[in-house]
């Protein structure tokens, strides 16, 4: 005859370190999961990045934004594309407000590119929640030899 009885520890959780073993029962119980979703890791902004030998291009994902919250600064070989809205929906009846909802939300991404951008001749389109940069490479003035007088 084989038990399957298991003895009962009550520092169980406390010697594998995982005190808050409840908490996400808990957290499902209350209808509090989508309000604690934000706080999972944040929104990333994704990037493709291309090379030729003349120019860089970048494609980021900016969803729900507008082309007037994007911003994208160019500084040597560092970009930066930053974008930021907030969106408030009203619901009324009469003057008393029955209902109102609001959303804010920031992306930012920074990176550094192998040369020099001429920020001069860069481009930059939004077009269905993504910003393609094209990004021209600053002519090298070549290294030189001097002579000594």
């Amino acid at each position: 005859m084989a038990t399957n009885l298991m003895r009962f520890n009550p520092f169980n959780n406390i010697a594998r370190f995982e005190p808050f073993t409840g908490f996400e029962d808990m957290v499902r119980e209350f209808g509090l999961a989508p309000a604690l979703q934000a706080f999972e890791g944040g929104q990333e902004m994704k990037m493709d990045v291309s090379e030729t030998e003349q120019a860089y291009t970048v494609k980021a994902n900016v969803p729900g934004m507008k082309k007037e919250d994007i911003k994208i600064d160019i500084d040597g070989n560092q970009v930066s594309i930053s974008a930021q809205t907030t969106q408030v929906k009203e619901q009324k009846e009469g003057e008393t407000v029955v209902r109102s909802e609001r959303y804010s939300g920031r992306l930012y991404r920074s990176f550094s590119l192998g040369h020099d951008i001429d920020a001069t001749n860069a481009t930059a389109k939004y077009q269905d929640g993504v910003v393609e940069l094209t990004l021209p490479k600053k002519a090298r003035n070549g290294s030189r030899q001097l002579t000594i007088n």
